[in-house]
This record gives structure tokens, C-alpha cells and sequence, in this order.
């Protein structure tokens, strides 16, 4: 981990502070569903994260070793990222925020079903979804 100064011990507070923003997790939802990204794919989300919030959460992300980079083999101008291990290692937390949105909040229909398929056998869908993550970032 950087040598961030921490606020407390708690393993709460200490985690939070490396991807506990709503920016952070949403960079590592978007390489756990697309495996790699660019930073042109990051400002093409929904939530139109700015320029400087991106490139700030990003290098947080690889200090801290959730994300890594490398180069584009179609362009020497472009990078993509990806999910280290100890990135692919937060799948069960984001699989338990969705669930936990799904409770509370109306969603589209077409997350209602995957969700749906995935409280069938959520520790199945944990480990293919890591499986894939660690077969396309080797």
C-alpha cells in the first residue's frame, strides 16, 4: 500500500481510504465487467467522471495496487488498464453492493434478472467472474 497516512487502524477506515470514494469504485466496476480499459473508455461511462478526478483516482488505484497498467498494442498514445489480483480480490464486495442496490432501489429490468441469476449461486458467479478476471490479466 502507498504510504498514505491513516486514520485509524480500523480495516474499514484503511480500505475505504484506498477505494472507498464513489469514483474509485466505479473505475473498478467498469475493468471487472469490461477486464480492461482506457482512460477514454472511463470518460465514456454514464456518470461522466472529469478529467482531473479520473487521472487523480487512477494513479491512487495503481499506488495502491488494485490497478495496473500497460501499453495499448494498437496505439502508443493510449494505456489499458486492469484489475491486479488484489483488485479482482473485491469482486465479492461489489457483488454484495449490487445485491444490496437491488433491495432498495428500483433498477432496470434487465440488472433485476441478472441479479436474480446471481443469488442462485452467488459463490459460483463469484468464482467464474474471478476466474475470468485472472485469465485476462495474465
Amino acid at each position: 500500500m502507498a504510504d498514505n497516512k491513516k486514520r485509524s487502524d480500523c480495516p474499514i477506515s484503511s480500505s475505504l481510504e484506498v477505494w472507498g470514494d464513489k469514483w474509485s469504485l466505479l473505475i473498478v466496476r467498469d475493468l471487472m465487467f469490461a477486464k480492461q480499459c482506457t482512460y477514454g473508455d472511463f470518460l465514456k461511462s454514464g456518470e461522466k467522471i472529469a478529467t482531473n478526478i479520473l487521472a487523480s483516482r487512477l494513479q491512487t488505484l495503481e499506488e495502491n495496487g488494485i490497478i495496473t497498467k500497460s501499453d495499448h498494442p494498437d496505439s502508443k498514445a493510449k494505456v489499458l488498464y486492469q484489475l491486479t489480483q488484489k483488485g479482482i480480490d473485491l469482486l465479492p464486495l461489489m457483488v454484495e453492493i449490487n445485491l444490496w442496490a437491488e433491495k432498495y432501489y428500483d433498477l432496470p429490468a434487465d440488472r433485476k434478472a441478472s441479479l436474480t441469476e446471481v443469488k442462485k449461486d452467488k459463490e459460483g458467479f463469484i468464482k467464474r467472474m474471478a476466474e475470468d478476471l485472472e485469465k485476462s490479466s495474465s
